[in-house]
């Protein structure tokens, strides 16, 4: 879930190596967040194209495909791609495009299929239970598996639906509204909750508002787990209005968009993008690691 932020080594309290790949708002970039050795939660991979929280994976880090230079840190010698004042570099280096090219036979392999690839791997439902205990204490090791372009391609298929969740074609959805037209205002929400029935929760409703409760969401939906929860349920718990405690700020989500079914239209997407998820997932292939 996105918030603004303030991006000043002056008001941050860390900024880390950020500065270095995500330099400002202007500069685009990839980059691969997983969680973190000693964290207590399983092991998760979510791609980001912008500037990510230190908890968005449990004691994460993340690896970018580019890091960023400035010019006047470098000097004219080692510019190669200018963007403003900036040199992109490739985070991986040639020995390893020319490793992978060797391993597959395929001189077509880029870096960025490079970094696809590894996307998929950390995907792999076989990859992440096989290797669960040294995942806990540390950082993920590629392995060269049988097949390059399913992994790389499913990586990539991944990336959109990741990197694009606010704007692909929200799914389907049974709207149930309180009255028959509903105004801007009539869209604003509180805190959503899930619907019940007569064994409890019923997580194929959410309410989102008393004028408005949505419907027919898959269970699938909630395969899709990430940093610990699944995706959706994470947007019903961070868009609801709070207000802390000590500052007296309030955080309303509904002032993110000036669309008034900005939130209804995100729960959609983010449905669709779990389910697409899941489907990717489910059918990759074993890891048959190259010996």
């Amino acid at each position: 879930c996105k918030q603004w932020s303030y991006f000043n080594k002056n008001f941050n309290e860390r900024a880390y190596q950020l500065p270095k790949i995500f330099p400002n708002q202007n500069v685009e970039n990839l980059a691969i967040c997983v969680t973190g050795i000693g964290g207590t939660k399983d092991f998760n991979a979510l791609i980001v194209n912008t500037i990510p929280d230190v908890q968005l994976q449990a004691n994460g880090q993340c690896f970018p495909l580019y890091t960023h230079e400035k010019q006047s840190d470098l000097g004219s010698l080692f510019a190669t791609t200018n963007t403003e004042k900036y040199t992109k570099k490739s985070n991986i280096p040639d020995t390893i495009l020319k490793d992978f090219q060797k391993e597959y036979q395929d001189k077509t392999i880029t870096k960025k299929d490079i970094f696809y690839y590894i996307y998929g791997v950390l995907h792999s439902p076989e990859y992440k239970q096989r290797f669960a205990a040294d995942l806990k204490k540390m950082l993920p090791r590629i392995p060269y598996t049988k097949d390059f372009w399913k992994f790389s391609k499913a990586g990539k298929e991944l990336a959109y639906w990741h990197l694009n969740y606010e704007t692909i074609k929200p799914y389907e959805l049974e709207e149930f509204k309180k009255d028959l037209f509903l105004n801007d205002e009539d869209y604003r929400v509180e805190k959503m909750t899930f619907g019940k029935n007569k064994n409890g929760i019923d997580k194929t409703i959410i309410i989102y508002n008393s004028k408005l409760t949505l419907s027919q969401i898959p269970l699938e939906t909630y395969q899709y787990i990430v940093n610990g929860k699944s995706a959706l349920e994470w947007v019903i718990e961070r868009y609801k209005i709070t207000k802390d405690k000590n500052s007296g700020i309030v955080n309303d989500p509904n002032n993110w968009s000036e669309d008034s079914r900005y939130i209804v239209n995100l729960v959609k997407r983010i449905v669709r993008v779990s389910l697409e998820t899941v489907k990717i997932v489910n059918n990759l292939p074993p890891l048959n690691e190259r010996k």
